[in-house]
């Protein structure tokens, strides 16, 4: 599994023309599950992810997390972090889930992440999505499960 975590001070993402989410400041992460995922690995990097500190301090040292500065979540599901372009130029997706177990997994991620009390915004899970953010910092951030 894995979260591109971007720090933002507005992101939202939208399909067929409507917004279907919007946050303020916060975290817009792109989620992409392989084959070998589970409920199991998406603890991990939610408890992971929801701990981070990487928000400025009154000093302007990175040391405070989603909770401290009351930020928001926008979860966008993005097959394409699996994407493997060893040979030739054409991509294969063949490491990523398939879309029903991939979509039980992000729709378990939005729920985990619920419970934390946070304001949570999604995209549609399989949508041609169109995603604005405005990246603060830059700061962005790569949990993969593979490397924690």
């Amino acid at each position: 599994m894995k979260f591109v975590i971007q720090r933002v001070t507005k992101a939202s993402v939208t399909v067929d023309s409507a917004i279907v989410g919007q946050i303020n400041k916060g975290f817009m992460v792109l989620i992409g599950v392989s084959q070998i995922d589970t409920k199991e690995i998406a603890d991990k990097l939610v408890k992971k992810m929801l701990g981070l500190r990487i928000f400025e301090d009154e000093n302007g040292k990175t040391n405070l997390s989603l909770e401290d500065v009351g930020g928001e979540l926008l979860l966008i599901s993005q097959f394409t972090l699996y994407a493997d372009c060893k040979k030739g130029n054409r991509p294969s997706f063949t490491d990523a889930g398939g879309p029903e177990m991939a979509n039980e997994l992000y729709e378990y991620i939005i729920d985990e992440c619920k419970k934390s009390g946070k304001k949570v915004e999604k995209g549609i899970f399989g949508a041609d999505m169109k995603v604005e953010l405005l990246n603060d910092g830059p700061f962005t951030i790569v949990l993969d499960s593979e490397k924690l």
